[in-house]
């Protein structure tokens, strides 16, 4: 194996980084926050500075060299805007997450209140798999989940040696429990769900879900987001997407994850502000050398602030009345 790199203490990472052609401001502040956030996960964020180069076989990689112009300050900057982006999309996915396993377990509870353990509501491929099935495996975590909790409801029924039905199990889930659950299910039970949230296509929908869990879980984990790939995810035609612009390879990138959650977020709140919100933020992302938009999959016409939010038919009048809390 390739040996390690060698430690470096803090004068010397910045010392790198000014031999590098990196302008800093103000040295100590640098060192500061090279200890604080650590150079590695730094690098993250000044990666797209880096010069591209070409070599012998005219294949292209990111030298260690920096754009004319790239700043210390310009990437801690990129790397607060990231921080509140991720904020703002835990904010929005929470309640989109709590809104559909609330349909999941209204849905599939009206059938069986202890639905979450019946494998009648499952697709049989999940149940035939060679060993252990997968929902064999979902529903043993699950009743770790349950075993494990701490919540007062979950408690209580314990204690009580009550069953516990699914409106009450479902406050154990997470975003990748609930995900899975709604794949495993069969057609019938998905082509419900999927009405709710006024679409059609249960395939899709499952893919978006899984799309948000992978987005979920890196904001979760402080990873960065604002230029990061997902798997590509479908794009429905209708009057709300067809004028989103999500060409090519936009659909695995972030401003596509942006648009399926403003989707769900207004199907649950129609007066909900948060693309505003967002918006207003893309105003603010540092000007850096090699950090644009289109790394974010925003379409060239859908920035700045304002014609990310009225080309998108985002963000309305304040006199609107969809503009209302809800």
């Amino acid at each position: 194996m390739i040996a390690a790199k060698p430690h470096k203490e803090y004068d010397q990472q910045l010392d790198l980084l000014l031999s590098r052609g990196m302008l800093v401001q103000d040295n100590d502040r640098a060192m500061r926050k090279l200890s604080q956030v650590g150079y590695y996960r730094l690098s993250g964020f000044w990666y797209t500075s880096r010069i591209l180069r070409t070599n012998d076989e005219g294949l292209s990689f990111r030298s260690d060299d920096f754009l004319k112009g790239t700043s210390f300050e310009q990437a801690y900057d990129l790397y607060l805007f990231d921080k509140k982006l991720r904020l703002l999309m835990m904010d929005a996915l929470e309640r989109i997450e709590i809104h559909i396993r609330s349909i999941i377990a209204h849905e599939v509870g009206r059938n069986d209140p202890l639905g979450y353990k019946n494998p009648a509501f499952i697709n049989q491929r999940f149940l035939n798999d060679s060993g252990t099935s997968t929902f064999d495996k979902w529903l043993s975590k699950q009743e770790q989940k349950i075993k494990d909790s701490r919540d007062d409801c979950i408690v209580w029924h314990l204690r009580e040696n009550k069953e516990i039905p699914f409106w009450v199990a479902v406050e154990t889930w997470d975003f990748g429990q609930m995900s899975k659950y709604y794949a495993m299910l069969n057609g019938g039970m998905q082509a419900k769900i999927v009405k709710r949230m006024g679409l059609d296509n249960k395939q899709m929908f499952s893919k978006w879900l899984q799309c948000l869990n992978l987005l979920r879980n890196r904001c979760a984990h402080h990873s960065r987001i604002w230029n990061r790939k997902h798997p590509p995810v479908q794009i429905p035609q209708n009057a709300f997407f067809n004028k989103l612009r999500i060409e090519g390879g936009i659909n695995e990138r972030l401003y596509s994850a942006i648009c399926i959650i403003w989707y769900l977020v207004r199907m649950i709140g129609p007066g909900s502000k948060w693309i505003r919100l967002v918006a207003d933020h893309f105003d603010t992302k540092p000007n850096m050398p090699g950090c644009s938009f289109t790394s974010m999959g925003v379409p060239k016409t859908g920035f700045p602030r304002i014609r990310f939010g009225d080309a998108l038919g985002f963000v309305q009048a304040d006199n609107d009345p969809l503009q209302q809390d809800a």
